[in-house]
C-alpha cells in the first residue's frame, strides 16, 4: 500500500477569506508545481468560489487526488459554517461532492487551519496551529493526529467580541498595530492557560505583523509550509473522520 501511495500526486487547494491558493504535491508533501493564488471572489457564494477554483487549477492536469482547506466548519465534506465567506449561502453545501464532480478525482475537505496544522506540526505532544488572516483559525493536534475541529474563533474573548472580531484583519486595521499586538499577547496567554500546549505555530498573512518576542515554544510558519498538509490528509492514520 505504501508504494502505491508514494506514487500519488495530490492537488492541494487552500480556500481563504481573501485568497484561494493551490499547488500539486507528492505524497511526501513536496511541491511538484508552482504555488499559485487568486483573489477570493466577492460575493463569495459557493458558485463563485467553485468557478474561481476551477479557473485557478485549470493548468493542473497530472494529479490523482484532491485535498482542500476551507475557512469554516466542515463535517463529512459538508459545510456547516463559513463566517468569512457567508454562512447563509454555504450552510449545508456539500463541497466535497461538488468538487468531486468538478475535478473528477477523489476529494477530502477539512478546515483550512486543520490543513495547515497537518503540514507544519512536529508530531510531539499537544500542538496548536493558529492562522491570522481574514479571521482567526485554529487547529489542535496530539502526537501528529488531527483532533476534532473546534471553532474557537467564535468563542467570546471579551464581553462584546469573539476572536474574529478581536484580532481578525478588520480588527487589526481598525485598532492599529500597537493595540492589535497587545491583543495578540492576551490571546496567546489565554491559549497557553487553557490548553497548556507543548508547541504553538502561527501562520497566515498577519503573522508577520507580530512585533513582540514570542516564547521559545511558539514558531511562525508560512502558508506555503501549511499547504503541505494536503499530502498528510490522505494518510488516514493521522486524520480524524470529519473530512
Amino acid at each position: 500500500m505504501k508504494e502505491i501511495m508514494d506514487e500519488l500526486s495530490i492537488l492541494t487547494i487552500d480556500i481563504g477569506g481573501s485568497r484561494i491558493k493551490a499547488t500539486v504535491l507528492n505524497q511526501a508533501g513536496q511541491l511538484q508545481t508552482n504555488y499559485i493564488k487568486a483573489n477570493t471572489p466577492s460575493p463569495s457564494s459557493p458558485e463563485n468560489v467553485l468557478d474561481a477554483t476551477k479557473n485557478l487549477v485549470k493548468e493542473f492536469y497530472d494529479y490523482d487526488r484532491v485535498s482542500v482547506g476551507f475557512p469554516g466548519y466542515v463535517k463529512d465534506g459538508v459545510v456547516l459554517t463559513a463566517p468569512n465567506l457567508g454562512t447563509d449561502s454555504w450552510r449545508g453545501f456539500d463541497l466535497r461532492q461538488q468538487l468531486i464532480s468538478l475535478l473528477e478525482r477523489p476529494v477530502r475537505v477539512v478546515n483550512d487551519a486543520d490543513l495547515q496544522g497537518l503540514g507544519v506540526v512536529r508530531g510531539k505532544g499537544l500542538e496548536i496551529v493558529i492562522t491570522l488572516g481574514t479571521g482567526f483559525g485554529t487547529a489542535l493536534l496530539h502526537n501528529g493526529y488531527l483532533l476534532p475541529h473546534l471553532e474557537l474563533a467564535h468563542h467570546p474573548v471579551t464581553k462584546s467580541k469573539d476572536y474574529d472580531q478581536y484580532i481578525g484583519d478588520k480588527a487589526m486595521k481598525k485598532a492599529g498595530l500597537e493595540k492589535w499586538n497587545t491583543r495578540m499577547q492576551h490571546v496567546l496567554q489565554i491559549l497557553q492557560t487553557v490548553f497548556n500546549y507543548d508547541h504553538l505555530y502561527i501562520s497566515g498573512g498577519n503573522a508577520d505583523e507580530i512585533t513582540f518576542k514570542l516564547d521559545e515554544n511558539i514558531t511562525v510558519v508560512t502558508n506555503l509550509d501549511g499547504i503541505k498538509g494536503g499530502a498528510m490528509l490522505w494518510q488516514d492514520e493521522f486524520v480524524v473522520s470529519n473530512s
